[in-house]
């Protein structure tokens, strides 16, 4: 089967196109990397003919609230109607835990606005909504540092390993069409500043974690469950102290 996977050469995509071809798909890796650009439309229909399946893990390179408006809903819409072209029989896209509750933020919105498109197409389509990223974890705790101490709120958080990401969106997409969501999240359940409290405690990292209920996450005030599946969810198996271990003793 021909997949091609728009953002293939990113975190979650090539990990993707590596999984895809060790069960002997045709991954096709689509970025602009490749030559291939879904705001321009540059070899996007070369990329998608004789694809079953296509499989969107792109991401926007600016989170200003009108640059990432316009990047997923253009994005969308021209790789939509290349499908269409093409006869792709399955659309597949990663999307996040809790966008509809997030929607102070203008990623989100542009999450959102992604979604809807997708849903509205013709195209049979499934999304995939993950929590945070094992590999964020780090750029989490710096973008809540204020004074060199992070502040972070009391609420849950249940962040995945990047692999299982990929593994979960790649089982989706070689399945039928879900014409809906599936949410995928980590193993475990945490309150968010308890976790980074024992996090950078274990890396030898100095900084105090305040446990600030005013504390902003990416520009949101967060709900108490906001960032975690409130239904049934595929989980990963790997724990991030198993996954940080990993992570040290690959570098």
């Amino acid at each position: 089967m021909k997949i091609v996977v728009i953002g293939g050469t990113g975190l979650i995509g090539s990990k993707l196109v590596t999984k895809l071809g060790e069960h002997g798909h045709e991954a096709v890796a689509a970025s602009p990397n490749t030559g291939v650009n879904t705001i321009t439309g540059e070899g996007l229909a070369d990329a998608l003919a004789g694809a079953s399946v296509v499989i969107d893990v792109s991401n926007s390179p600016n989170w200003e609230d009108a640059a990432v408006l316009e990047f997923f809903e253009t994005s969308t819409r021209n790789l939509l109607a290349a499908e269409a072209e093409a006869g792709v029989g399955h659309h597949v896209a990663l999307s996040v835990v809790g966008t509809e509750r997030l929607l102070e933020s203008g990623y989100f919105r542009a999450k959102l606005a992604q979604e809807n498109l997708i849903e509205s197409s013709s195209i049979p389509y499934s999304i995939v909504r993950a929590t945070q990223f094992f590999e964020f974890v780090p750029s989490i705790a710096d973008a809540a540092t204020q004074d060199g101490k992070v502040h972070l709120a009391h609420v849950f958080f249940q962040p995945i390993a990047g692999e299982e990401v990929a593994q979960a969106v790649g089982r989706v997409a070689v399945a039928a069409p879900l014409n809906g969501q599936a949410e995928v999240a980590g193993p475990d359940r945490f309150r968010m500043d308890e976790f980074f409290r024992q996090v950078l405690a274990a890396g030898n990292d100095s900084r105090e974690v305040v446990t600030d209920p005013d504390a902003m996450y990416y520009g949101i005030s967060p709900a108490e469950s906001a960032l975690v599946p409130d239904g049934d969810a595929i989980l990963g198996e790997t724990s991030y102290t198993t996954w940080s271990g990993r992570a040290a003793a690959d570098s």
